[in-house]
């Protein structure tokens, strides 16, 4: 931790994304148990910095703007983790809670053909036919693949679900900030 008041301790950086939730000690010399909001939890691994910020459901709940890791390692589904300065269960159960960031720039780079999910939400989506469907507001983990919810354009036609499979999905371009399908609906037919 960083033992500075709180008007001194580091910002959370822009580019911070939350990761995972404090969710109990482990063992007796400060250690937590950090559950990763993702299936791989390398963005909790890429970086020794990690930023908390109090859970919503305990306002006023003081936590560290920033906690040094010393070591972190997967153990089930959980990341156990120890923190430079917390030396004790006390300390580490009073972090349970606390929203855990990491900075997007120190996260790894991904394999050719796999996304960070932050990266698809905002993502414009078109069909083969240039037809504008939406925009992702978020992805669903399904077990087998990811689906892409789409927020459709009228806006107040239902949301689209698309499976975030090669079967669907012809390209994602990140720079173009759009996503190409092989899908289409039609938000005014009747059923």
């Amino acid at each position: 931790m960083t033992g500075l008041p709180a008007e001194q301790e580091p910002a959370k950086p822009d580019d911070a994304v939350e990761v995972g939730r404090v969710v109990g000690a482990w063992g007796i010399k400060g250690g937590i148990k950090v559950k990763p909001f993702a299936a791989d939890p390398q963005a909790l691994f890429s970086s020794k910095r990690w930023y908390l910020e109090p859970a919503e459901a305990k306002p006023g709940h003081r936590v560290p703007a920033l906690v040094r890791v010393r070591e972190a390692r997967e153990q089930g589904d959980v990341i156990v983790a120890t923190i430079n300065d917390l030396d004790d269960r006390n300390g580490a159960e009073a972090l349970v809670g606390a929203r855990v960031f990491v900075a997007r720039s120190s996260f790894p780079t991904p394999a050719a053909g796999e996304f960070y999910w932050i990266d698809l939400i905002g993502l414009a989506v078109h069909n083969r036919q240039g037809k504008a469907l939406g925009e992702v507001i978020g992805l669903i983990e399904t077990g087998p693949h990811c689906v892409l919810r789409i927020r459709p354009e009228p806006v107040e036609a239902e949301e689209v679900l698309i499976p975030f499979v090669d079967a669907y999905v012809d390209k994602v371009d990140l720079a173009a900030r759009a996503i190409s399908v092989d899908w289409d609906f039609d938000p005014d037919a009747e059923d």
